[in-house]
């Protein structure tokens, strides 16, 4: 059952979306006012679909939705903000050449005589970023200047200083810490005091068991069950959303650890990173852990050249130490590495599924003598290390665009294995994926580290 329709905040019946195929298809669902309602299934089992078709970034192909007994047909996102919904997206939509303060006011700027009044207006952000635990930022920075941490807060205060009747998450925790996650779901507890209806999207059990009342299912575009929370465990939950059983890896195999095939001397970068020393050895699987603003994507950067290091130098198996001036001297010295933030940093969202897993190896598919890309060799490449991987797409020449941000990570891993990288650098590599898809990425850490 979805629950007692007459009751509802938000219903939606019959509720289908369509691209190639039917990514969404006769869906049914209920969400009470003051109800904490978890959206939960694998990679492109059409859960941000929903909650866009909701929140009027996407128009539905087929069904109906309602706000409180009312037809709800948003013909865009400003539509659906005046009629209460707001959403947290799970890929940030901040405009990073504005201030934090103008992204978190954007569509209300403080006016008088046609101009902003900026103490007004530096007043109500500081009070958005309090509520957040953001007391520390200036609301007139620029926002591409913080990490994508901080500025999945600032989405969320935007959100949460609205005018909300339903409010939608869309994995929101997936780039913060305990502390932020904590007053997070303090936030939510009083939007649920206040009647407000929250659809909450995660892959993260411990936090849909923690924060969520009830729980829809969904696989394959199809809602398979909805139930209350507390009547669910996790191993039926993960049942459900992929259709078997998943058994996670626990553990590490037992292999080798080899010599030194990285070494990091006194690395500074700006103020994050200052005289950082590390080394890895072939074989072995080094965490870097911190809270947010501790410097672990700023480290990871300055290694690979993305961003200019100050000091210190980087030495790679038997190499010469040198300090990386850009990514592709990082590459040819045998490192890779995948980006927190896939779509800024990881994806050419235009092109095709198989251009993007590709593109780190073309030189591997070129001719000896002509130079161009044997395409044959490319497709079957794009397609082993596409299967490997799981990724949910209808055709290689899709654009990756066009995939679950789950899918999107999945390519972008996919695309490092097809290198002969010596060190991967893996910056929250499970950000946005599904349980199954977790257990296979710790499975294949663990077999490259076998591998040395």
């Amino acid at each position: 059952m979805t629950g007692d329709a007459e009751h509802c905040l938000l219903s939606l019946r019959g509720l289908g979306k369509k691209h190639a195929g039917w990514v969404l298809r006769d869906v049914d669902l209920d969400v009470q006012p003051g109800e904490v309602h978890a959206l939960i299934g694998a990679n492109g089992a059409g859960k941000s679909t929903l909650v866009r078709i909701v929140s009027g970034l996407v128009r539905p192909d087929a069904g109906s939705m309602a706000i409180d007994g009312g037809p709800h047909a948003p013909g865009g996102k400003a539509e659906a903000e005046r009629a209460g919904v707001q959403i947290v997206q799970q890929e940030l939509n901040l405009v990073p050449t504005l201030t934090v303060a103008e992204n978190l006011m954007l569509n209300r700027l403080p006016r008088r005589f046609g101009f902003i009044r900026r103490g007004e207006l530096d007043e109500a952000a500081r009070s958005a970023l309090e509520r957040v635990g953001l007391t520390d930022v200036d609301p007139r920075t620029p926002v591409s200047r913080l990490g994508v941490g901080r500025q999945q807060l600032v989405e969320i205060a935007a959100a949460l200083a609205r005018d909300c009747r339903v409010l939608i998450l869309d994995e929101p925790t997936a780039a913060l810490t305990g502390p932020q996650v904590g007053r997070l779901f303090e936030q939510v507890e009083r939007m649920k005091a206040a009647g407000v209806a929250v659809l909450y999207v995660s892959h993260r059990m411990e936090e849909i068991r923690r924060i969520a009342d009830r729980a829809t299912i969904l696989r394959d575009g199809r809602r398979v069950e909805t139930r209350d929370v507390a009547d669910l465990s996790v191993d039926e939950i993960v049942r459900l959303m992929v259709g078997r059983e998943v058994i996670e890896e626990s553990q590490h195999r037992d292999h080798e650890v080899g010599g030194v095939a990285m070494r990091v001397e006194g690395l500074s970068c700006g103020d994050a990173v200052r005289g950082v020393d590390l080394a890895v050895r072939r074989g072995e699987v080094l965490g870097l852990a911190g809270l947010i603003g501790s410097g672990r994507t700023e480290l990871l950067r300055a290694i690979f050249g993305a961003d200019r290091a100050e000091a210190g130098t980087v030495r790679v198996g038997e190499g010469e130490p040198r300090r990386f001036r850009q990514p592709r001297e990082a590459v040819r010295a045998g490192l890779a590495m995948i980006p927190e933030d896939r779509k800024q940093h990881g994806l050419m969202l235009p092109r095709s599924v198989r251009e993007n897993t590709t593109l780190g190896s073309l030189r591997r598919f070129a001719g000896r003598w002509t130079g161009w890309v044997r395409a044959d060799d490319e497709g079957a490449a794009a397609a082993e290390r596409v299967a490997g991987m799981d990724v949910r797409c209808d055709t290689l020449e899709q654009p990756v665009a066009e995939l679950s941000g789950g899918n999107q990570q999945k390519v972008v891993i996919g695309r490092w294995l097809l290198h002969d990288a010596a060190v991967l650098l893996f910056d929250e590599p499970t950000r946005g994926i599904d349980v199954g898809a977790k257990a296979a990425i710790y499975h294949l850490l663990n077999e490259l580290a076998a591998q040395g």
